[in-house]
């Protein structure tokens, strides 16, 4: 039995000796260099090309090397086994501190003085009034930041596709509550996973239920927002900025309309990267409840994608 790292575009070969360390006498492959395909019993997959999993005739299991398994989702020859999906604090801790810094930078109004700096204009402003927030997605990531704030003073609410609850939190649910969750924020915090049915969710009737002049921070995935409507609403000024750190395409086209717009902050999708060194204990432990026939750990529910 073996293990097959299919990561394309990556140097896999530390992943694969710090696996190997875990793991002795098990034999760890990079694809696309799998010389017993036969012999795979588990894959590490991460944006993995269309058909890269075929040849896997004895595929027990997939590991993805990620919180996020949207791309490994979309991949319709996908094989029938189960998913299980990296959950890291380390992760966690790493959000947290990237949406801090983006309160912080638009609190500050860093990003106004940005601006006069390039036009040599010295005018002192006060602080932006942000107390209300409000995360779209609660789950594991939604919920901490959203405990996260609350504890530092702000209000908060969140909004999901189903149900939830947080102490102390009014969590909104559904179509029907969306408009009520982001009226009153702020600054609104995409953490929601991608679907075919959050694909597009923050369109131009999404974006105008939002307050006026409110911020919208984008730290999930691309294309849960619409591009040319975020575009359309920072001109018009229903929103006052948006920070970026994912993107349909990445890395983000140079001739794309974000890079010069003047409200918008990207950021090069870090505000979450996976630790190595945590992953390869998960996937160890994964799977090595394969090899003993129990369920793995963050099991992923395929039908709803995450």
């Amino acid at each position: 039995m073996s293990i097959a790292l299919v990561i394309p575009d990556r140097k896999l070969e530390q992943l694969q000796q710090k696996l190997q360390q875990q793991l002795p006498g098990v034999d760890i492959q990079i694809w696309p260099d799998i010389h017993q395909p036969e012999a795979v019993d588990f894959a590490v997959v991460w944006r993995q090309p269309a058909q890269s999993l075929a040849t896997f005739s004895n595929l027990k299991a997939l590991q993805s090397f990620g919180a996020g398994v949207d791309s490994i989702l979309c991949d319709s020859s996908l094989p029938d086994v189960p998913l299980a999906r990296i959950v890291d604090p380390d992760l966690t801790k790493s959000m947290l501190n990237y949406l801090h810094g983006v309160l912080l930078h638009y609190q500050l109004r860093f990003d106004q003085f940005a601006l006069q700096q390039q036009t040599q204009q010295w005018k002192a402003r006060s602080p932006r009034k942000i107390q209300q927030l409000c995360v779209l997605g609660l789950g594991e990531l939604g919920k901490a930041a959203v405990m996260y704030f609350q504890q530092l003073g702000f209000q908060l609410c969140g909004w999901s596709a189903t149900a939830k609850q947080i102490a102390g939190v009014h969590c909104y649910a559904g179509e029907a509550e969306f408009a009520q969750a982001v009226a009153e924020a702020d600054l609104v915090i995409c953490l929601l996973p991608l679907t075919a049915h959050t694909e597009n969710l923050l369109n131009d009737q999404r974006l105008s239920q939002f307050k006026p002049g409110a911020i919208l921070v984008n730290v999930a995935r691309g294309a849960i927002v619409d591009d040319l409507a975020l575009l359309q609403h920072l001109d018009n000024g229903q929103l006052s900025a948006a920070c970026l750190d994912v993107f349909r395409t990445e890395p983000l086209p140079a001739e794309h309309p974000f890079w010069q717009h003047k409200a918008i902050k990207l950021t090069p999708h870090i505000s979450a990267v996976t630790n190595a060194d945590t992953a390869v204990l998960q996937i160890a432990e994964n799977y090595q409840r394969v090899q003993a026939g129990l369920p793995m750990l963050n099991l992923v529910d395929k039908q709803r994608g995450y």
